[in-house]
């Protein structure tokens, strides 16, 4: 996987309006959220979305929508797969402090966290199942990185019939050029774009 020794990128403050193709707000009482590989590994591509991963967790909670962690690992060869080729040397090995979540992204104790060892959250990991079994039919998704673990798990979940928003502040990635072809693709045929301020305008309680 891309070392935390990458550049950053992540789209906060920036507009996302031009890749807006579709618009939809989360119906909370249908949506669960996912923080994707919030790890050590991550560390230095994360930070710069800290703040706004931070405030979708807590706009979630607020609007009762439940949220899941993933958390990627490897635990011996047998499960490196095609990461093994693309990544030799860069593997997120578990039991070593780069496997694990990064402290301060809002997780709490009793919160799922769904382990995996390939780009895909859904992939061997039980999680549709889960969310199947939470009455979940959408899926916000949040962490790092935009363009490989949140879009795989993003497409994935389409494809298995959710409906998808995608963060354009709370995800992160290497590059510029990688964090907005994955918006592009996102919005043009998979997901729904959602911020901070329009997640906190459509949860927000209606009086």
């Amino acid at each position: 996987m891309a070392s935390s020794e990458s550049s950053l990128f992540s789209m906060a403050g920036d507009s996302y309006s031009k890749y807006e193709i579709r618009r939809r707000n989360p119906n909370p009482t249908a949506a669960a959220l996912l923080v994707i590989d919030m790890q050590r590994h991550f560390a230095s591509i994360a930070a710069p979305i800290l703040p706004a991963l931070r405030s979708t967790v807590a706009l979630c909670r607020a609007a009762g929508i439940p949220v899941l962690f993933t958390r990627h690992r490897h635990r011996s060869p047998a499960d490196y797969a095609m990461l093994g080729e693309w990544w030799s040397g860069d593997l997120i090995l578990d039991g070593t402090p780069a496997a694990e979540l990064l402290p301060d992204i809002g997780r709490d104790p009793g919160d799922r966290v769904v382990e995996k060892s390939t780009y895909s959250a859904f992939a061997g990991t039980g999680l549709e199942e889960a969310l199947r079994g939470m009455g979940v039919e959408e899926v916000i998704v949040t962490g790092v990185m935009t363009n490989l673990c949140c879009e795989t798990s993003a497409r994935e979940a389409f494809v298995r019939g959710f409906r998808v928003f995608f963060s354009t502040d709370a995800t992160a990635t290497s590059n510029k050029d990688l964090h907005e072809a994955t918006l592009k693709n996102m919005a043009y045929g998979f997901a729904y774009l959602v911020d901070c301020k329009r997640l906190e305008a459509a949860l927000a309680p209606k009086i």
